[in-house]
This record gives structure tokens, C-alpha cells and sequence, in this order.
């Protein structure tokens, strides 16, 4: 498993400083428990956090993301007391064998929904795929699993907010690109597109917003607030 697309070098600053709420940071650690790039980019960072900046390989780390460390961690101060929202999600860290990357749900997503795929009790969406709602206590996000049948799309959309998308099974690809397991999707107002499963296989996500999707669809936007989407 070769992972293509990763989380932006501020989302990842933030997942280590502890600033992320539970969903988001959800979203992170689920695609740290299948990438070993971004663990080793994680351990970097909690390294410099903890004023170990000499020991470093500094040509390992850009200089603009040192600056942003630098920065967040005068703002942390060491600690999260100064009104920075903390997560209950555990912070990953590069342990190799919690990472279970012979399952299809990450160790981070069981936790919450009790078990591996098999044992979901999923949705229906209305438009051949299924969702199942993560149950988290947070009113500014929220967090699903989205199973896309294989060779369908979704209905085509725009998003009021921020969206992330992890693939945990199977692929799917949009006008960005193609997206398979551990690959992260970092969506925002400027992109429109309808991802569409790829033949093989069912695509099983998990799916991170912040805002209601803007679907064009007419009948999408009928049923979107009796599915929370």
C-alpha cells in the first residue's frame, strides 16, 4: 500500500499541538494509524514541541513548517489552558503494531463504532450508498462512514465548509485525482466534483465536515436534512 495523498502540514501542526477537536482530530489520527510517513512527520513535530529542535535532521522539515511550530508552540505555551479545544481521541503515535492494516476500520474508528466492518449497521442515502454516523458530542462537526457501490458516483456537490475524506477500502477518484486506502482528500469551498467509486469494489470512507455539502441535485437537497449530510 503505497499512500499518495496526506494531510496538509497545518493540519498535522495542529493534530500535535492537541488544537483539534475530537472529529477532526478523528480524521488524523485514523489516516496516521495507516501511513508511516506522517507518523515519522508527527514524531518530528512532537519532537520540536518538546524542545528537542537540535537533535533533529532540520533538512527533514521545511522551513516555513518550522516557523508554524515555532509560532503554535509560543501560542501553546506548553500547555492547552489557553481556550485550545482537546481532543479525547489518543494521539497516535508510530507504534507498528497498533497500526492494523489487515483490517478494513482502523483501530481510531473502532473505538467507536465497536468493532470492524462486518458488525455495521448501515443507512441508506438514497442514492445506492450507505452511511453509517459516528457517534461524537461535537456541534461543529461531524464524522460517517460513506460506503460508494463500486463503479457509481455520488451526487455531485460543493461544500460550505471544510471536508475530509479518508478511503479505508477500495478506491474512488474525482477531478483532483484517484484516492485509495490511506490516501486523505482535503476539500473547501472552491471544489466542486462527484467522486465515483472505481469498478473493482465497494469505496468505504471516512468522511470529516464542518458545514452542510451544497449538492445541485434537487432531490439531493430534498432529503439532505433527513441525513445530516
Amino acid at each position: 500500500m503505497t499512500i499518495q495523498h496526506h494531510p496538509s502540514d497545518e493540519l498535522l501542526l495542529d493534530y500535535a499541538s492537541g488544537s483539534l477537536n475530537e472529529v477532526w482530530s478523528l480524521g488524523i489520527a485514523t489516516h496516521l494509524a495507516l501511513c508511516p510517513t506522517c507518523r515519522q512527520t508527527l514524531a518530528r513535530l512532537e519532537c520540536i514541541g518538546g524542545a528537542l529542535i537540535e537533535t533533529l535532521p532540520t533538512s527533514q522539515v521545511s522551513d516555513s513548517l518550522f516557523d508554524r511550530v515555532m509560532g503554535r508552540i509560543d501560542m501553546v505555551g506548553g500547555n492547552t489552558s489557553d481556550g485550545l479545544e482537546t481532543s479525547s481521541v489518543e494521539t497516535w503515535h508510530a507504534d507498528p503494531e497498533q497500526c492494523h492494516t489487515d483490517i478494513t476500520l482502523p483501530n481510531p474508528v473502532r473505538k467507536y463504532v465497536g468493532g470492524d466492518i462486518d458488525i455495521l449497521e448501515w443507512e441508506k442515502l438514497g442514492f445506492g450508498a450507505h452511511q453509517l454516523r459516528i457517534p461524537i458530542d461535537e456541534t461543529q462537526a461531524t464524522a460517517r462512514l460513506l460506503r460508494i457501490p463500486a463503479g457509481r458516483p455520488v451526487p455531485e456537490h460543493s461544500h460550505n465548509g471544510a471536508e475530509l475524506t479518508l478511503v479505508l477500502r477500495g478506491a474512488f477518484f474525482d477531478s483532483t485525482g484517484t484516492y485509495r486506502r490511506g490516501d486523505l482528500q482535503e476539500a473547501d469551498e472552491n471544489l466542486e466534483h462527484q467522486p465515483r467509486a472505481e469498478a473493482s469494489e465497494d469505496c468505504i470512507c471516512l468522511v470529516i465536515t464542518d458545514a452542510p455539502l451544497r449538492f445541485k441535485s434537487v432531490a439531493a437537497r430534498l432529503v439532505q436534512p433527513l441525513l445530516g449530510i
